[in-house]
């Protein structure tokens, strides 16, 4: 069975969503910042087969990181809105494609690094553990005096 739901005609733009914008799914409930945009459908014909939604293939796409998880999801532009929640997006990666937040604008700033599904980074940018407290180490013991 397929299941359309609320999808922009083909090739009407949604003008708002870019890289850096904070999204939310419709359908599946989780937020994330776009990283990157396809113009239509390029993944694995297997994969889109297998999506519960299969909304159209002719519509921009999103490669977005999924907030408070390690993985990146491939969404249509019709199961995204703007997501108007203030909070930050919690992600492994983002320091690695974004150089900062525009509070005026609600989005973050997308860096040169090259989004390449296919060829990850060599390493992941440095994070702080959540709830990350300084190591508490005992305390020198005095030295031994003779």
């Amino acid at each position: 069975m397929i299941r359309i739901i609320d999808e922009y005609p083909a090739g009407q733009k949604n003008p708002n969503l870019e890289p850096g914008c904070v999204v939310s799914h419709k359908i599946y409930d989780y937020r994330g910042v776009i990283v990157h945009k396809d113009s239509c459908f390029q993944g694995d014909e297997n994969w889109y087969l297998s999506n519960h939604t299969q909304p159209s293939k002719q519509q921009i796409w999103y490669f977005v990181l999924v907030d408070g998880k390690q993985h990146v999801t491939y969404v249509a532009e019709s199961n995204l809105v703007l997501d108007e929640n203030v909070k930050n997006v919690i992600h492994p990666m983002i320091n690695l494609f974004f150089s900062g937040y525009q509070k005026d604008l609600k989005q973050y700033i997308r860096n040169e690094i090259p989004w390449n599904p296919g060829s990850p980074p060599h390493s992941l940018p440095p994070s702080k553990p959540p709830h990350s407290k300084p190591p508490n180490f005992p305390p020198p013991k005095p030295p031994i005096s003779s």
